[in-house]
């Protein structure tokens, strides 16, 4: 993996041309909305005035967390390696969502069957461990891809983002405690003086030692993921509050690391507003989802290939032998 410090950046010649196109379709300026951002944003990233999708990688990365065995998740920490077998059967939600957007879906656990420590006891994992998981994630991406669309699956994850949070924005544990898969108030509740007891333990980190202090193996992986798009100039299309996390590491690191990435949606995740915010990403879709997966950012891969389909596919006003405003 490469430096953080200085990162590749859009390109502005093709960010220009797809801006001048744009100017140019037979529309009003700006009629079309997010759409006519969403074909320029990809332009600039692949370095063409018309962009493409005929090569999206969809990955969701797979971990097992020990703070699942403390009780603070709707569901037992078995449904983790249950799911990974769903997934590989074709039987989730994702690997529906991904075939009917056109990506290519690869499911990739990280250490399988391998959990964290619980990160209420001590670190969730040695330096060495974080780096081994980032670097697993780094290698999973597809360089030739046009969109990488990220998600994630691992049962107690989202108090592991939730912890992230509350570290790296050093907040109450309060204001970063969601039902996750569906805790009740109690829950919840219980879930906050968690976060906050880890506040007051844990000394000021850097954002790496944050992750590995209460991150997960598949939150390190998806670190690295973006990383490596990043590094290869690939867009990046965020799932939900866990995925974000992910990002929020980065961007804590480097503020630039969120200029590639668009927010697929909103999850019903209570904190994934607060965090959207942070990270200066308004989601494309508000649907009430909460499973992960990637379920989110798949859904929004039809709004980037409309906004590709207007942008190539258009008549320019010339074209169309259509006056335009300054005729």
């Amino acid at each position: 993996m490469h430096s953080l410090a200085s990162l590749p950046e859009e390109d502005t010649l093709a960010r220009r041309a797809a801006l001048e196109r744009q100017r140019q379709l037979t529309k009003p300026e700006g009629s079309l909305g997010r759409l006519e951002a969403l074909a320029v944003w990809l332009a600039s990233w692949q370095g063409r005035e018309i962009p493409s999708l005929e090569r999206v990688q969809a990955l969701v990365f797979v971990g097992w967390h020990g703070i699942a065995d403390k009780g603070y998740s709707a569901y037992p920490a078995a449904v983790t390696g249950q799911m990974l077998a769903n997934f590989r059967a074709g039987g989730a939600a994702i690997n529906q969502l991904s075939a009917l957007g056109g990506a290519q879906l690869s499911v990739v656990p990280i250490l399988e069957g391998q959990s964290t420590a619980p990160f209420d006891e001590g670190p969730a994992m040695s330096t060495a461990c974080c780096l081994q998981a980032m670097q697993m994630g780094f290698e999973a991406v597809d360089p030739q891809a046009q969109l990488l669309v990220l998600g994630e699956m691992g049962i107690g994850n989202t108090s592991s983002a939730a912890a992230l949070c509350t570290l790296l924005f050093d907040e109450p544990g309060e204001l970063w405690a969601g039902a996750g898969t569906g805790l009740d108030k109690a829950g919840v509740a219980r879930k906050a003086d968690l976060l906050e007891s880890v506040r007051q333990r844990v000394a000021k980190l850097n954002p790496l030692a944050i992750l590995a202090e209460v991150g997960g193996h598949e939150i390190a992986a998806m670190a690295g993921a973006m990383i490596a798009a990043r590094q290869a100039r690939i867009p990046l299309l965020l799932d939900g509050f866990v995925v974000c996390a992910a990002a929020a590491v980065l961007q804590a690191i480097n503020p630039a690391f969120t200029a590639a990435m668009v927010a697929g949606h909103r999850s019903a995740e209570m904190a994934h507003t607060r965090l959207l915010e942070r990270l200066g990403l308004p989601p494309l879709l508000e649907l009430g989802l909460r499973l992960g997966e990637g379920s989110g950012a798949a859904l929004a891969l039809p709004l980037l290939r409309a906004a590709i389909a207007c942008h190539a596919g258009m008549a320019t006003f010339a074209e169309a032998g259509v006056s335009d405003r300054d005729a």
